[in-house]
Order: C-alpha cells, then sequence, then structure tokens
C-alpha cells in the first residue's frame, strides 16, 4: 500500500518509466523492493487507481479505499451497524490506515462515505429487481390491472398501483437480499403519502443471490408511523429516514389482497411462506 501511495504521488508529474528509474536509484525509495513496487502497480490498475492520476483526492485515502472494496471484507456489507464510530473500525481496516499513517477518525470517514456510495448503487439495483419481480408475479396472480409506476416517475410516493374493483391499491417496495435483517429507506413524500392514502402498503421482497423473490411481507403503516422521526420545529423536516424493522413485525404476504388471489398464486404472495429469521 505504500508502494502504490508512492506511484499515485509521482506518475502525475512523470511516466512510470522514470519512476521506476527513481524507485531504483533514489536511497529514499530503497525501503522497498522493486518487485513490491511492480506489485503495487499491477494492484493500481487492477482497481481503476490509474484512469485518475489527477485527481485532487490524496493518495493515502484513494488506496485505502481501494483496498477496504478489493478485500471482500466480510464486514463491510454490514459497516454502517459494525462500524459506527473510529473505535469499532475492524482490524483489517484498522491496519491498512496505520501503514497509510492515517487516523482511525480518518479511516472511519472514509469507510463512511464509501459505504454510503456503496449502499445507494447496491439499493438502487436491488431496489429495481424487487419492484419487477413483485410487478411479474402481481400480474400473474391476481385479476387486476397492475401498473409499475416507478418505472415512469418517482413522484407517486409508491411503486406499484394495483387496479381493482372498486380502488386501487398503492404498493411501496422495498427489496433486499438479507435473510435476518430488514432495513428499510423512507422518503418524507413516501411517509406523507403513506398518510394521507389509506391504500397505501409498504411491502418488503428478500431476493435471492440471481435476484428472484424468495419471501414477501407488509410492514404495518402503524408501526412506520410510531418509529419515523417528529419533526421538532417548524424550522426543521426530516427528509428521509432509515429504520430496522424487527422480523417479528413484518405480516407475511399482502394481506391486502388476501380476498383475490388466484387459486394457484405461489405461497410467497398469500403468507404462507414466513420472511425468514
Amino acid at each position: 500500500m505504500r508502494a502504490a501511495v508512492r506511484w499515485l504521488e509521482l506518475l502525475p508529474q512523470a511516466d512510470a518509466a522514470r519512476c521506476r528509474a527513481l524507485f531504483i536509484t533514489h536511497s529514499g525509495y530503497s525501503d522497498i523492493t522493486p518487485t513490491q513496487y511492480e506489485l503495487a502497480y499491477a494492484w493500481l490498475r487492477e482497481t481503476g487507481l490509474l484512469t485518475d492520476l489527477q485527481c485532487a483526492r490524496p493518495a493515502e485515502l484513494r488506496v485505502f479505499s481501494a483496498a477496504i472494496t478489493s478485500s471482500s471484507a466480510v464486514w463491510f456489507a454490514n459497516a454502517d451497524l459494525l462500524v459506527r464510530e473510529p473505535s469499532e473500525l475492524p482490524a483489517d481496516a484498522l491496519r491498512a490506515a496505520q501503514l497509510l499513517g492515517l487516523s482511525a477518525v480518518e479511516a472511519h470517514g472514509e469507510i463512511a462515505v464509501l459505504w454510503g456510495k456503496v449502499d445507494l448503487e447496491h439499493r438502487q439495483r436491488i431496489g429495481a429487481a424487487g419492484e419487477i419481480a413483485l410487478v411479474e408475479l402481481l400480474a400473474k396472480s391476481i385479476p387486476a390491472s397492475v401498473e409499475h409506476v416507478a418505472a415512469v416517475s418517482d413522484g407517486y410516493g409508491y411503486d406499484i398501483a394495483v387496479h381493482t374493483d372498486p380502488t386501487a391499491v398503492h404498493l411501496e417496495v422495498k427489496s433486499t437480499l438479507r435473510r435476518g435483517r430488514l432495513t428499510v429507506h423512507l422518503s418524507r413524500h413516501e411517509f406523507d403519502t403513506m398518510r394521507r392514502d389509506a391504500q397505501w402498503h409498504l411491502v418488503a421482497v428478500r431476493l435471492t443471490d440471481e435476484l428472484r423473490p424468495a419471501a414477501i411481507a407488509t410492514v404495518p403503516n402503524e408501526w412506520i408511523s410510531a418509529q419515523a422521526p417528529a419533526d421538532r420545529t417548524s424550522a426543521g423536516r426530516w427528509a428521509s429516514c432509515q429504520l430496522e424493522v424487527p422480523i417479528e413485525v413484518l405480516k407475511p404476504g399482502i394481506p391486502a389482497f388476501a380476498a383475490v388471489w388466484y387459486d394457484d398464486c405461489p405461497a410467497i404472495l398469500t403468507g404462507a411462506v414466513g420472511w425468514p429469521g
């Protein structure tokens, strides 16, 4: 990692050949072997760090971020729970920070930013897959018109409209790959839509690694209302919140359609299959 930092510091001013010559001949770089410099260069190419050599971010932070994401650290997927403050840094992250001269506070801040970016991309991909999977299941399982409104606009406050006679049911879909943990990111617009729309329901979809629906459950609106933040003053208003939904709170399937399922409806929709703990 120290060799990688030196490459990133020198390459904006000199080509690779000149950097290699400097690493070999200058006594200030002799603490690292030529082989280690070459391995670091190959790693920089693999991680994509050589594509933007004019990046203004410190080389140490760029190398630290790449090291965390390329190491397949098992804790990173749950970094928001496992690494909530600098004192909770895992041993591998702390060791990497020490090698690069980063403080625990700097390392923790970088992990928070990195996880937020990765989590957003992950939620967008998984969220879209869950919506599509539920639309397809509903279209085959209920005598109604199923409309994927989120594919047209995100301004509705829900993702799927199921037009039944005489009303329409509105479903906000939250998807996950996790078995024992359900984290819901709820926007203020979605929350306000729930409060004024009696036909609004939040449906959780657990997907397999192949992005196929494995379990479906409904989060009660009353529970959401009880857990959502409160606006303390007229000058402050929350815009989004993260809810950790206990598994025991979930209602298996989608109870709103209990009376109209087709006879051959999949068990995960009717509630015959519970959410895995």
